[in-house]
């Protein structure tokens, strides 16, 4: 009895993960998928050792269908053959405002990005980034700081157009700021700092759901489009799954780093790491490397992606 109580649990995450009911505190509980992975194959050791094999069969069922989703993160996917001029993005939740402006600054410096997107950007992050040379580094900019969370911001070393900010009217009621950046012998891409409400109670996963739904979604053989930011969702849930299905690829999964965490215990919270923050990029757009890092005063850490365009025409 008590074997069969042990593999029930996973069997069950396995069959909501599968058919995508993420539903109150099971969207909680989704995002910390891989683990459930990793536990269901220590179950199926241990049921194994002992030889209870029926269990062991449920928990080998479980197992290669929680791996079967979460370990194709691990390994590089074939990009296109995009031969345009590359543009290395970075995205950055900055909690609050809160964040190392110097930190943040240094990694644009040092790494040559040449679009960023920030969320939770407030006034005073806005006038230290300037401070510390962010203007001279990426002087077109589209920004909506607010105090506290609401805040977002878009900044580039090119041009950007048709700028403009999206309001999520559910939930924390972020703002997502976007524009049309046109990078040297590239066709026009739009770029957004997205920023959906975040499930962190139950009645607050219907402003979740409603604003990942309300997300702009690819545009296959129309204008070329990246997503970057706090999605608050990984890729085990479904809302997220049903935005990359419209034509888009999440950067660090195609680069092999799918399972590397971005929120989580970054400031004292004993929470194992989630990856929430993501950059979605046009299946067009080749995605040549991904990596996060951490930006003290923040609880995410920020992702970078070096990515190719599709040359003009």
């Amino acid at each position: 009895m008590a074997c069969w109580l042990a593999v029930a649990p996973g069997a069950a995450w396995a069959v909501v993960r599968l058919l995508g009911l993420d539903r109150g505190p099971l969207v909680q509980l989704l995002a910390f998928t891989p683990y459930a992975a990793a536990g269901s194959l220590l179950l199926l050791l241990l049921l194994l050792a002992v030889r209870r094999w029926r269990p062991a069969a449920v928990a080998a069922v479980t197992t290669v269908a929680l791996v079967a989703v979460v370990a194709p993160r691990t390994f590089e996917s074939t990009p296109p053959a995009a031969t345009g001029p590359a543009v290395r993005l970075l995205t950055a939740n900055l909690l609050a405002g809160s964040a190392d402006a110097e930190v943040l600054v240094d990694l644009v410096r040092r790494h040559s990005v040449e679009v960023l997107a920030v969320q939770e950007f407030t006034p005073a992050i806005a006038a230290e980034l300037d401070r510390l040379g962010l203007e001279q580094l990426l002087p077109y900019r589209e920004l909506h700081p607010v105090e506290g969370t609401p805040g977002s911001g878009l900044y580039a070393r090119y041009p950007i157009t048709e700028g403009g900010v999206r309001h999520n009217s559910n939930g924390w009621g972020f703002l997502q700021a976007y524009g049309t950046v046109f990078v040297p012998e590239a066709p026009p891409v739009q770029v957004e700092s997205v920023h959906p409400s975040a499930p962190y109670a139950i009645d607050q996963v219907g402003n979740w759901r409603r604003d990942l739904a309300a997300q702009p979604p690819a545009t296959p053989g129309g204008q070329l489009r990246i997503l970057a930011g706090d999605f608050n969702a990984t890729l085990d849930h479904a809302p997220l799954r049903a935005l990359l299905d419209t034509g888009y690829v999440d950067a660090a999964d195609a680069a092999g780093v799918g399972l590397t965490g971005t929120w989580g215990p970054y400031d004292g919270d004993l929470i194992p790491p989630v990856t929430i923050d993501h950059v979605l990029v046009d299946r067009r757009i080749a995605v040549r490397t991904a990596a996060v890092y951490a930006i003290p005063g923040s609880d995410h850490r920020a992702v970078l992606t070096d990515l190719r365009l599709p040359p003009t025409g």
